[in-house]
């Protein structure tokens, strides 16, 4: 196995369990949410853009919510125990829809689909979260330049048989009887964590008395998130770049919710559309995955790997500028979703192996959580703000440029302050 993976990827032989263990997790997790991604996406399409702003606000209200009880977790049990019990709840909500699906009159179930659309909102951020928080818990800053490209793969992979499974079942078993699939990939996520192994070897792992401490629980304060973010200017860049990728995500959205509002009329072709879209982003995003990420962390370093998505998205809007149409909005997002998996994704967490143990699980659940839905929230309401001034799809394309840009040299930014924390950071293990 170590001859096959040296041919893809630059693992070394310590590494080879844990690198395949987190291979398989990120593609249970992925696959789970890609199973219910277009079911979101179609329920978001019916209801309108002027309503998603509201749905968009009752997301940031429930993330606000998550985000409390996942801090209070964590701080009481170890990783191994919590990250399981975070899974296994999503479980629990999952069986919960699939019955309000099939026992609620029609006239509620728009009330349903309204709730399940909050509700998906907030598992996709946390699932993949507390996966990616355990990865840059176990893997240093090296490893993550190294390992993370090929880990993603995994998640990849997942995305595309997700997406295959709704695509092709959605018409024959209808929407609710996927919830069951999406369901028993996130239980195999939960025993993946079991698996992983305790005596891994990092350069800049305790000595051998200490190592059983990384099992206890993190411990800290409730609001430590918060208040270790607002104190470190690293992580309110790291913030300030991730409300940049979300709001102009959001108005990518909206102008996607638009334009398929009025080019579909079937929600059963609605939602294949969404499925094949994903697709679509992930076949391109496992290529650039095996042959680039790596390569690119490796030869360009973390700044300028960051940097592709922002310059990606400011040549998108531009020409959405041009031709706001449903071909060229599909290539933009699947050029910028691909880009996001594959490239900015596994280097955005290279930038939190640097930080304490307490800051990888609550900062970084904090900034990919709560900032995120931040960022969704400011972009939902922008839209129909910048409709109301009398803005179409052309003018909101060229007020997202602009702040691309700023995004772009953000990137660049946190690239260096990554590479002198790295060094710090070796320098004291040394």
């Amino acid at each position: 196995m170590a001859r096959v993976l040296n041919k893809i990827v630059d693992v070394k032989p310590d590494e080879i369990r844990a690198l395949s263990l987190g291979f398989v997790f990120n593609f249970v997790v992925l696959g789970s949410y890609y199973v219910i991604r277009p079911i979101r996406d179609e329920i978001g399409a019916a209801s309108g853009v002027d309503n998603l702003s509201w749905m968009f606000t009752g997301t940031l209200v429930a993330m606000l919510v998550a985000n409390a009880l996942f801090s209070a977790i964590v701080a009481r049990m170890p990783r191994r125990r919590f990250i399981p019990i975070a899974y296994r709840f999503f479980i629990v909500n999952l069986v919960l829809f699939y019955f309000l699906m099939k026992t609620l009159p029609a006239a509620q179930q728009i009330w349903v689909g309204v709730a399940f659309f909050i509700w998906v909102s907030v598992f996709n951020l946390f699932v993949v979260t507390v996966f990616w928080a355990f990865m840059t818990d176990i893997f240093n800053s090296d490893q993550g330049k190294r390992l993370f490209g090929f880990i993603s793969v995994g998640g990849t992979l997942g995305g595309i048989l997700g997406g295959t499974i709704t695509a092709s079942l959605v018409r024959h078993i209808g929407t609710a009887n996927l919830l069951f699939v999406s369901a028993a990939m996130l239980e195999a996520g939960a025993w993946c964590v079991r698996f992983f192994p305790t005596d891994f070897k990092q350069q800049d792992r305790p000595p051998a008395p200490k190592r059983a401490e990384v099992e206890k629980p993190i411990g800290g304060g409730f609001w430590a998130g918060i208040t270790h973010v607002a104190q470190s200017p690293y992580l309110l860049g790291i913030c300030a770049a991730m409300l940049l990728y979300t709001i102009t995500s959001t108005l990518v959205y909206f102008q996607q919710a638009d334009i398929t509002a009025h080019q579909f009329t079937d929600r059963a072709a609605r939602t294949a559309f969404f499925a094949h879209l994903d697709q679509s982003v992930n076949i391109l995003t496992i290529g650039v995955q095996i042959f680039l990420t790596g390569r690119l962390l490796k030869w360009l370093g973390v700044g300028v790997t960051l940097a592709v998505l922002p310059l990606i998205s400011l040549i998108g809007f531009g020409a959405m500028g041009f031709m706001p149409i449903l071909g060229l909005l599909a290539l933009f997002q699947t050029l910028r979703r691909a880009s996001n998996y594959a490239v900015s994704r596994p280097a955005r967490e290279v930038l939190f192996t640097v930080l304490r143990r307490e800051d990888k699980y609550k900062a970084k659940s904090f900034i990919d959580t709560f900032i995120y839905r931040a960022g969704d929230q400011i972009g939902a309401w922008s839209y129909p703000l910048l409709t109301w001034l009398g803005l179409g799809l052309t003018g909101i394309s060229f007020v997202a440029a602009p702040l691309a840009g700023i995004w772009l040299a953000l990137s660049l930014w946190l690239g260096r302050r990554q590479v002198a924390l790295a060094r710090e950071r070796e320098s004291l293990a040394s």
